[in-house]
Order: C-alpha cells, then sequence, then structure tokens
C-alpha cells in the first residue's frame, strides 16, 4: 500500500528516451505484483502454463525489460529480505483483505460475472518462494542484475538512488522519497495503456524529484517523514484519523520540529494518536545498507532464457523474436564503439 501523498506531489512527465544510459534500482516486488495482477485473462485468471503454474511475472520480466534495454536503460531488480517487525500489522491487515476478495471472486465465479472476477482476482494476489527465483533466474539469465536486501526492497533501492549507485529507484509506492531517494520513477514497468470502464488511457512515466518536492512544499525531510506517518504508512496504517494529506502538510509546516508536531497532536482533544511515532521515525530515517552492493551488466545467457521460457510453454517463436532484439542490442553497443 505504502503511504498516500499522491494530492501533494508534484511531479513530471518524461519518456523511456528521457531515461536513457541510466542505472535505474527497481523495487522488484513492486514491479512483480504489478505484472501478477495485471498480465491476465478476461476474467482475472492469470497466464499459466499447461503445469498450472502461474507465468505472469515472466512474462511481464521478459517483455518490458526488453522494451527499458532497447532504450538504452539500465535495470537494476532490488528484491525484499525480512521485513520489519514493524509492518506485522499491515501484513496481517492485508492477508485478512486478500481472504475477503477470495471470497467474492468465488461468488463472482458462481454468478459468471467477468468483470467482478477480474475485479477481485487482482486483489488477493501472492508472490511466493517460487514466484521470487523463478524472477531472480530469467533477470539473471537477461544479465540483469539483482540485489537482495536484508529489509525493505524500496529502503534498498532509495539507497541506491541516494549514494549516487542507481541514478533514481522506481517504483509505484511514495515510501522511496521517505527513505531519501534522489528520484523516484512512477509507471516505469507499466504498460503504456490501461483499460478503464469507458476505454484504454495512457499510463506516462512519472519522474518525482526529491529535492524539487521538499522545495515545493517548503519542508525538509523530517517534516515529510512526520507528515507521512500523520497520514499513515505501513508501519501506522490509517494514521491518525481525520488528518489528510493537506491537513498533514500544515501541521508540520506550522509546528516544525517533529517533537513539537506530535506534541500538538498528542495534546489535542481532537485527534487521538496510538502508535509509537519515534520507532516509525528511526525505521524511515535511519535505514543504512550494511553494505554497498555490487552489481554488473552481464550478456544474455539466451539459453537460460529458452530453457526458463520454453519450461513454461512460452511460444519458441516468440522467444527467439526477443532474443533477436537483445542480440540487436548488443551490435547496437559494438557499432557505437567503432571510431566512425
Amino acid at each position: 500500500m505504502g503511504v498516500n501523498i499522491s494530492e501533494i506531489v508534484p511531479r513530471k512527465e518524461v519518456t523511456l528516451k528521457d531515461l536513457k544510459g541510466k542505472i535505474i534500482a527497481i523495487d522488484a516486488f513492486n514491479a512483480i505484483y504489478q505484472f501478477l495482477t495485471t498480465i491476465r485473462q478476461q476474467d482475472g485468471t492469470p497466464l499459466m502454463d499447461s503445469k498450472g503454474k502461474i507465468t505472469s511475472h515472466l512474462s511481464g520480466l521478459f517483455y518490458r525489460n526488453i522494451n527499458l534495454l532497447e532504450e538504452g536503460i539500465k535495470p537494476v531488480y532490488v528484491f525484499d529480505g525480512k521485513p520489519p517487525v514493524l509492518k506485522r500489522e499491515e501484513i496481517e491487515r492485508r492477508m485478512v483483505q486478500k481472504e475477503i476478495a477470495k471470497d467474492k471472486y468465488e461468488r463472482a465465479k458462481q454468478e459468471g460475472n467477468l468483470e467482478e472476477m477480474r475485479k477481485y482476482s487482482q486483489q488477493f494476489v501472492k508472490i511466493d518462494q517460487e514466484v521470487i527465483n523463478q524472477s531472480k533466474e530469467l533477470l539473471e539469465a537477461l544479465g540483469i542484475p539483482v540485489v537482495q536486501a536484508k529489509g525493505e526492497g524500496e529502503a534498498e533501492a532509495s539507497f541506491l538512488a541516494k549514494n549516487n549507485l542507481a541514478w533514481a529507484s522506481a517504483s509505484q509506492d511514495y515510501d522511496s522519497l521517505l527513505y531519501g531517494a534522489t528520484r523516484l520513477i512512477r509507471n516505469l514497468t507499466l504498460a503504456r495503456k490501461r483499460k478503464t470502464p469507458t476505454g484504454y488511457v495512457d499510463v506516462n512515466i512519472e519522474l518525482i524529484e526529491f529535492q524539487d518536492l521538499l522545495n515545493h512544499l517548503g519542508i525538509d525531510k523530517d517534516q515529510l517523514i512526520c507528515l507521512a506517518i500523520l497520514v499513515g504508512t505501513d508501519y501506522n496504517p490509517g494514521g491518525i484519523k481525520g488528518i489528510g494529506q493537506k491537513r498533514a502538510l500544515d501541521i508540520v509546516r506550522q509546528y516544525k520540529y517533529p517533537i513539537k508536531i506530535f506534541e500538538f497532536i498528542e495534546n489535542s482533544d481532537k485527534y487521538e494518536i496510538n502508535f509509537d511515532w519515534q520507532t516509525i521515525f528511526k525505521q524511515f530515517h535511519e535505514y543504512e545498507c550494511c553494505v554497498l552492493p555490487e552489481f554488473k551488466f552481464n550478456q544474455v545467457n539466451e539459453q537460460k532464457v529458452q530453457d526458463i521460457l520454453s519450461e513454461h510453454d512460452f511460444s519458441e517463436e516468440r522467444i527467439n523474436s526477443a532474443l533477436e532484439r537483445l542480440r540487436s542490442i548488443k551490435e547496437r553497443g559494438k557499432q557505437k564503439t567503432l571510431p566512425f
């Protein structure tokens, strides 16, 4: 879910061409979840092979990354490690919501309601260890670096951006900004068109620059974290009841310092706080990567790619066609080194 500050965040549209030559640290779970929820049949059934194994994530990772590589973008996928203890409540809440969605899906299935089936099928998607292992294996076969975070993948991706190991982090969630990512890119791995009840709409890539955000809001990083806590994060879902994004911004601007901000909340008759804000603040403010990860972009292992995808019934013709596109990328890279 992440923090919702979409109403007050300034952003600008960019194209894939604008990102050429740049290393982008992608929140792997966030991207894989997108593929699992959106790459589906009309009735909401995910893509599957003849053994009944889900393959939506493999399709998304294969074809979307070829698009990125063709544009000269250098993706790095950062995978989650062990979730923080603070996130336990949110994880439990999501599990309950998934079970509710699953029940609604079964009812829609009995009624033959395709629209409702697709809607609810997207809400009980789970990323299990098999999906994770398959995703890492395919990415590495494509020569794309994989980074294993100790904790939150989004925090690790932000760390890479903050320390100039990547130009930006990429995620649909705004939490990257709370960890201090210099730049956040949204919609990078999404399809460029999205189906809605009224037809298809364009999905544009968005760039949010951290310092521009702070300047626009007239606050600093500590105040941004406090704002997020007031609105609600994965560590305190729901935040403070009665405080929305704009009201939270007014509060942090007025009281400025974290202690003063939450003293106001604690002493207010209007608001109630039922979480330890200091522990949550520290979770965002003091995240550090234990060891700077080393990653390099390798050559594509074509045979490995073919083996992985063929095992899951991908069309041999489509695999070869996609691999030909990768060969063309390689040839263009070689030609640029020639003295003419």
